[in-house]
């Protein structure tokens, strides 16, 4: 039997000593030792989980995507990934690299026939809850649309008949701008008579 190539993988959210990845690190060895997998890489980030772009972690991924690796193991799903979608996201690449996904707190090794059944729960449950936030947040504004509601950006109001007097009286777009407190663009894209120039002996439009 081939022997499995792991790279293992700790979190922890602080880097200030309140928190210690090597319970974490010393679990996932003794697991390998277990299993017989020869260790290729450790990899550790003293960060949150929020963000995508911790170092660690994407070193681990371009091990991954190298052909270096063919099993990811961790200590918990929360210490690799941040969110439900971004495990799934992962687990789909691993399937396609033929990689393996092990978390020891879940139990969960998608090496095995269990394991694969629990991703494919999990993809599912995944799937459900982006739907049915989807439909929460879409039945949301449909009644808020029918309550009377306005959507979107607020409406930047002014008066256009004192705008239209003011051009016509030689102000500028700028001087037009700062007296109204409104962009010229919205000027502009509000009153398209007020584009043209006003046709006045002697007056100067910049």
């Amino acid at each position: 039997m081939k022997t499995q190539k792991a790279a293992l993988y700790a979190r922890v959210s602080t880097s200030d000593g309140r928190q210690d990845p090597e319970m974490q690190i010393r679990e996932l060895h003794e697991y390998c030792q277990r299993r017989n997998f020869e260790i290729v890489g450790e990899y550790v980030d003293h960060m949150s989980g929020s963000r995508d772009d911790r170092p660690e972690l994407l070193k681990l991924m371009k091990a991954v995507r190298s052909g270096r690796v063919s099993v990811v193991v961790v200590w918990r799903f929360d210490r690799f990934a941040r969110s439900t979608k971004m495990l799934i996201d992962a687990l789909d690449e691993f399937q396609t690299l033929n990689v393996d996904f092990i978390s020891l707190s879940e139990q969960i090794d998608t090496s095995t026939p269990l394991g694969k059944a629990m991703f494919t729960i999990i993809a599912a449950l995944s799937a459900l809850e982006r739907s049915t936030i989807r439909d929460r947040v879409l039945s949301g504004l449909r009644k808020a649309k029918q309550d009377g509601v306005v959507l979107g950006r607020p409406k930047v109001g002014f008066d256009e008949t004192e705008a239209v007097q003011l051009r016509k009286e030689g102000l500028s777009w700028a001087e037009l701008s700062s007296r109204l407190k409104v962009s010229v663009s919205t000027l502009r894209r509000a009153i398209p008579l007020l584009v043209q120039k006003p046709r006045q002996t002697g007056a100067r439009i910049s």
